[in-house]
């Protein structure tokens, strides 16, 4: 029988119309029945012209059975598909994301593309390992022959779900800036009085109270019991939190809880805890779980401890330590004062050394001559210039004698004198026969009268 005739008699036992096939392809992965209903609907016409006009002398293309093939399955409609991814490509730049889903359970595997929005949404934690649910339309690529799916929605399952509702918290709560550095307060020195939440009788609490008070043993706490994990643990971590910061001697509060799973931790990412330990004034360390651990209270607390034990270490300072930090200060401090002392005594043993210091009196004496020896160069200087100016003097003196009437009345000389003061100087200054004149001499003056 050939190939036409057994097709032909299949179509016969199933009767006319449309026949429901329910197929498999191994290559690609697991059949697209997620409710138990048929995937794939072939009516039978179709079936039946291939089948007549194929034949082992006239078969079928490869290209023209890869396009019928696609045409089946362009009739599919987007089904949710559940999976492990374990391949993911994010190419720099390009729109279209890679990622291949896995089925553990049957080893079976089927490529997926999305475009880079669908993905972006739970990028922030879904990695390659994560099981994720898809809502994805198969596709068919003819040239290579190769069945996909075409991904619009992808939902992670389980831990991931719960991851997206963190990471969109976690993104809501930084917008408000409650996680700004800027808003940190730093952690005193040494507390006085450290609040402690944690639970009750837990290792979280021993390692704070023991650490703690190994390194500082004066050290007090006042410590609040609450549950640290379940439904009642946010409301009386919370009411702990601001009962402490209420109290005015309390220093700095310290939030602690051992490891645990992601759900165990979730009442350290709540809303209300995160914004109570915002509002707080008083330093709130985080000390949840162990270092990978990053629940959001660590986030807006003001210092985090990777520990419970790194929290006691951070709170308060270590004895030992700040007692050889002292002691390093005063040996320094020591050091610095006799490398002072030892420099002023090098610079007074230098001053005594000179000789102006063994012999005092010789400055005095050796200042006394240069005093004595200006004295007398002043009395010099002074004498010169008082006897140049009366020698000047003098010179000047005669001068004004020589050039005096009085010199000249002296030689016989007598000046004649109108009545009115003028000097005759000649006889026609002196008036008229029998005018009177005045004649000065050296010893006084007389009276005269003109005769003609």
């Amino acid at each position: 029988m050939g190939a036409a005739d057994g097709l032909r008699g299949s179509l016969k036992a199933h009767g006319p119309g449309t026949r429901r096939r329910r197929t498999r392809y191994a290559p690609y992965g697991p059949p697209f029945e997620p409710y138990g209903r048929p995937w794939l609907s072939v009516p039978a016409d179709t079936l039946a012209r291939m089948a007549l006009t194929t034949s082992p002398e006239a078969p079928l293309p490869v290209g023209d059975v890869s396009r019928l093939i696609g045409g089946w399955i362009d009739r599919l409609g987007a089904v949710w598909v559940e999976g492990q991814i374990t391949q993911l490509s994010r190419r720099p730049g390009a729109g279209v994301v890679f990622l291949t889903l896995r089925d553990p359970s049957h080893d079976i595997s089927v490529s997926v593309t999305c475009f880079r929005q669908v993905f972006d949404r739970i990028a922030d934690v879904v990695t390659e390992g994560a099981r994720v649910v898809v809502l994805a339309k198969p596709e068919w690529y003819a040239p290579r022959g190769q069945l996909s799916l075409r991904a619009t929605e992808i939902r992670p399952v389980g831990i991931g779900e719960l991851l997206v509702r963190l990471e969109q918290l976690k993104k809501s709560l930084a917008a408000e800036g409650l996680f700004a550095l800027d808003r940190k307060k730093p952690l005193p020195f040494l507390p006085q009085l450290i609040g402690l939440v944690s639970g009750r009788a837990s290792a979280a609490e021993r390692d704070v109270l023991e650490n703690a008070r190994r390194r500082w043993p004066a050290v007090r706490f006042e410590v609040r019991n609450t549950a640290v994990q379940g439904v009642h643990a946010v409301n009386q971590v919370v009411q702990a939190v601001q009962e402490l910061d209420a109290l005015p001697e309390v220093d700095v509060i310290v939030v602690a809880r051992g490891g645990g799973s992601v759900e165990d931790l979730l009442p350290f990412s709540d809303e209300a805890l995160i914004r109570a330990v915002a509002a707080c004034r008083t330093p709130v360390v985080s000390a949840i779980g162990h270092e990978p651990d990053s629940p959001l209270l660590d986030l807006v607390a003001d210092f985090r401890a990777s520990t419970p034990t790194d929290a006691a270490k951070k709170v308060v300072p270590d004895v030992g330590e700040e007692l050889d930090r002292v002691q390093g200060l005063r040996d320094r401090a020591l050091r610095t004062v006799r490398g002072l002392i030892d420099r002023e005594e090098r610079g007074l043993a230098h001053a005594l050394g000179r000789s102006s210091m063994e012999r005092p009196q010789r400055m005095v004496d050796e200042r006394e001559a240069e005093v004595d020896a200006l004295v007398g160069r002043s009395r010099r200087v002074l004498g010169h210039l008082l006897d140049r100016a009366d020698s000047e003097l003098a010179h000047t003196r005669a001068r004004v004698v020589a050039l005096s009437p009085a010199a000249t009345l002296e030689r016989g000389y007598a000046v004649l004198q109108r009545p009115d003061g003028h000097v005759v100087r000649s006889p026609a200054d002196a008036g008229a026969p029998g005018e009177e004149l005045r004649a000065r001499v050296s010893e006084g003056e007389f009276t005269v009268r003109v005769a003609e």
